[in-house]
């Protein structure tokens, strides 16, 4: 004696697999916009800005191909390395204070205080500033004759220094104002992963005797590495596109070239002259790109460095 069963199987398994392929679609669905919006504000501007760069290119739209004598003349502008130079000098003095102060920070404002929700979103103001505000008032405070840094710095025997006119003195007062807009911004950003960290951890070490340091070294950075990795991207691609900061440090004559001898002229102050003054869109497509390289190389670096360093935590 034989039962039937098979056809109601095969009638099953077929509507299950229209089932999953319907739910593969509606997921597909579901995602789409993400990646539409990214095809036509991100991908489609970085394609057309490389084929821009190869040619010659002004605002009238007059165009013509150069293949990549723009990418050759470019590795022979001393502008270009001098901006480059200028970028990672402020860079440099502006992340790594910056995130360390911020993790010292979020440390703190993770403990028991008076007030918590208040220091909270009081290291949060100068990020929503306005950021012409806070170029004013830094150009004040370092304004040679009567500025509040130099005052400061004559009660301790220090001449008064011209900011803007040397190269050193110039990234210093820059990076200051970066780090005095952001260091807040990454203290929140590490105040929310150390508050995902299991307080068990701690306790556990108290009982054992470690000491705070030794709690924050072996136990607050290990925990907090995928969030020192993401917050180190952010800051390096901030750094390397820095534009508002040092146009507003010298907002003169001489604003966008970065002074008079182009001491603390960025690679984004750069790109700007050479589109919007120089009306060379071909070669300003190409620092663009140059810009892109550059993140690309230094993110993998930064990568690689807090790979290296897991080992010392």
């Amino acid at each position: 004696m034989t039962t039937a069963t098979a056809p109601p199987a095969r009638r099953g398994s077929r509507a299950g697999a229209r089932g999953t392929r319907g739910e593969q679609v509606a997921g597909y669905a579901f995602i789409s916009p993400f990646f539409l919006v990214f095809a036509v504000f991100g991908l489609f501007p970085l394609l057309f800005t490389f084929w821009v760069s190869l040619h010659d290119w002004d605002l009238l739209g007059t165009r013509s191909w150069v293949g990549l004598g723009n990418y050759t003349a470019l590795l022979e502008d001393e502008d270009f390395w001098n901006a480059l130079v200028n970028t990672l000098g402020i860079f440099v003095l502006s992340t790594v204070p910056q995130l360390l102060v911020a993790l010292a920070l979020a440390q703190l404002l993770n403990q028991r205080l008076r007030a918590r929700t208040l220091w909270r979103m009081g290291v949060l103001l100068p990020n929503i500033t306005s950021i012409a505000a806070v170029g004013i008032i830094f150009t004040l405070l370092f304004a040679r004759d009567f500025g509040l840094v130099n005052w400061l710095l004559g009660h301790v025997g220090v001449d008064p220094i011209t900011w803007q006119e040397h190269r050193w003195s110039s990234w210093l007062a820059i990076s200051t104002m970066v780090d005095w807009r952001w260091t807040g911004y990454n203290a929140l950003i590490f105040l929310a992963a150390l508050q995902a960290v299991p307080r068990e951890l701690y306790e556990a070490a108290q009982i054992d005797g470690a000491s705070p340091v030794s709690q924050f070294r072996h136990i607050t950075v290990p925990m907090l590495r995928p969030t020192i990795v993401f917050a180190t991207l952010v800051a390096t691609i901030g750094g390397i596109q820095l534009f508002t900061e040092p146009l507003l440090f010298n907002s003169g004559a001489n604003a966008i070239t970065g002074g008079t001898t182009r001491q603390f002229q960025t690679l984004t102050m750069y790109l700007y002259e050479q589109a919007f003054t120089g009306q060379e869109f071909g070669y300003a497509s190409t620092v663009a790109w140059m810009m892109f390289l550059v993140i690309l190389v230094v993110a993998v670096v930064n990568a690689l460095l807090l790979r290296r360093l897991r080992g010392v935590a």
